[in-house]
């Protein structure tokens, strides 16, 4: 029934599932905000790693430097600049929780049916294709160099627009 290939491969994808999947627990289940953006962090770790393992560099490159790095820093400085009162948590609800478990076993169901049950084709090797990320970024400055330099200078703005808002508001 299962043809499964256990090796290295099947080994790093079961370890950055597992990463992902108890990350994102963590991350719905946990109080305190910041160890809740570790969670995320964690999640983003993992799904930087499968895409290291689909032999996208360049994204999981991207992945890790945008949203491990800079979202979840960006997160805990907003949780440091602003100011939290200590709120009462709302009351438990055993029927929402139930509720809630069950609707998400049935959508697990439904997914791992439909995903045993489907008939993939099979992977097609790319030819001609050795270095992604320079076929990238050789497109990315050959091709797309106009939208590229605009994009750069649109950054600009909007960074010298947010540092002239925060003096305006300091004053």
């Amino acid at each position: 029934m299962f043809n499964i290939d256990f090796n290295g491969e099947f080994a790093a994808f079961s370890i950055l599932s597992a990463v992902m999947i108890i990350g994102a627990v963590f991350m719905v289940s946990l109080q305190k905000v910041v160890h809740m953006v570790i969670s995320m962090a964690a999640v983003f770790l993992g799904l930087a790693g499968m895409f290291v393992l689909l032999d996208a560099e360049f994204v999981a490159f991207v992945q890790v430097l945008i949203y491990a790095g800079a979202v979840s820093i960006l997160m805990i400085f907003g949780i440091m600049m602003t100011n939290h009162q200590n709120k009462q948590a709302d009351p438990v609800k055993p029927l929402h929780e139930t509720l809630s478990a069950i609707a998400a076993l049935c959508l697990f169901g439904m997914l791992f049916y439909a995903i045993r049950t489907t008939d993939f084709p099979d992977a097609q090797p790319l030819e001609g294709v050795q270095n992604n990320t320079f076929s990238i970024g050789e497109l990315l400055y050959t091709g797309y160099v106009v939208p590229f330099e605009l994009l750069s200078v649109l950054l600009t703005v909007a960074f010298i627009g947010a540092i002239a808002i925060a003096k305006k508001g300091e004053d």
